[in-house]
């Protein structure tokens, strides 16, 4: 797979979003909310929307906990892809699935930030894909009583978007945006910090 050149096909990504791992997310709602105007307009677009949705001993398959939860609960069209690991492509459907569809970029979303997020889009560029982080569309842990020195979930989004935005990876483009400058209907987006060298730098209109 090359690069998507500057019409890029995009589809949604919706990472771990369940019942769960939603319950411990810093900023749930805002997070929820801003995935769910995302899902909206990628619908009316007719971008795909693809949930990846983790399942371990403490996301039983079929229990409530593992539930997507309700504010983005799957619809007639969306897929969903079963993962075990981080990396939402190690094991999964999902790069045949979005080649399927003929999508070239990946607009990435979910929990955890420095976990599944994180690995998910690693592995979209490695496998040739065009990446969009949407900054205020990711979330981490709140952990509170957690041992260790774990970033404050404020700092690790912050931080994950920096280095998103300055981010150079052959032949791709890296871009972060937030969720309301996301436009899937022209197939194509607003280019941010992350862009290649060289590349026009195009604003939303």
């Amino acid at each position: 797979m090359t690069a998507s050149g500057p019409n890029p096909t995009p589809a949604l990504l919706v990472i771990d979003m369940q019942n769960t791992l939603v319950a411990i997310a810093y900023r749930a709602s805002a997070t929820v909310a801003a995935i769910a105007g995302l899902r909206t307009r990628a619908r009316a677009a007719g971008a795909p929307v693809v949930f990846a949705q983790q399942e371990d001993e403490e996301l039983e398959p079929g229990t409530d906990g593992w539930r997507i939860v309700s504010g983005l609960a799957p619809a007639a069209g969306d897929t969903v892809v079963p993962k075990a690991a981080p990396d939402s492509f190690l094991g999964t459907e999902l790069d045949a699935v979005l080649r399927a569809r003929d999508v070239t970029e990946v607009v990435v979303t979910g929990f955890a930030t420095e976990i599944c997020v994180e690995s998910t889009a690693r592995q979209a560029l490695s496998l040739g894909y065009d990446v969009v982080l949407v900054a205020d569309g990711h979330t981490t842990s709140v952990r509170p009583d957690a041992p260790g020195r774990y970033a404050a979930p404020e700092a690790s989004v912050a931080h994950h978007n920096e280095i998103y935005r300055n981010l150079r990876f052959p032949g791709r483009r890296v871009r972060v945006l937030p969720a309301a400058e996301v436009d899937f209907g022209h197939g194509s987006l607003p280019y941010g910090r992350g862009a290649p060298a060289g590349e026009d730098r195009r604003t939303q209109r």
